[in-house]
């Protein structure tokens, strides 16, 4: 176990240090060093503080101006949508889509739905579409759409 006197032997060097430091405070020039010392750190301080007080208020200035920016374009936007729906190709569209009308002149043709579904293509199911495993190892697939690539090939043969 560490003593009281093994304690004080070991800080008798730390001891012996701080009181030759204090009696040089003696001296005024050494007091004054000392005292300008500390007043430069504080103005340090108080600079470093502020600069950076500015940058994270100079960051919520442009934060704010982008999202003034995007208001100001989706304001655009939708001004030239209000535009839009008071133009008389809105209301025609509207009038084909919603209520089925037309212009003088044109006849509407009612196909029943199953008519229509009888002529269509058939598309394939998710279920029938299956990946094509190529038969080569990847670094040859690879190697082989980089020279087709290069050689401005169309297709890459698998």
């Amino acid at each position: 176990m560490l003593d009281k006197t093994n304690i004080l032997a070991k800080l008798e060097p730390y001891n012996a240090m701080l009181r030759a430091y204090v009696l040089t405070l003696r001296d005024v020039r050494n007091v004054g060093v000392l005292v300008f010392t500390v007043i430069l750190v504080l103005i340090t301080w108080s600079g470093i503080k502020a600069v950076q007080t500015n940058y994270g208020l100079q960051k919520q200035i442009s934060q704010l101006q982008q999202e003034n920016d995007v208001q100001k374009l989706q304001n655009a936007n939708l001004a030239f949508q209000n535009q839009y729906f008071t133009t008389n190709q809105y209301k025609e569209t509207t009038a084909r889509q919603n209520l089925g009308l037309g212009t003088a002149g044109e006849i509407e043709l009612l196909i029943p739905k199953n008519v229509a579904l009888a002529h269509t293509v058939k598309q394939p199911s998710a279920s029938t579409v299956s990946v094509a495993v190529p038969a080569q190892p990847f670094w040859q697939h690879n190697f082989r759409a980089w020279i087709d690539f290069f050689l401005h090939r169309g297709t890459i043969a698998d």
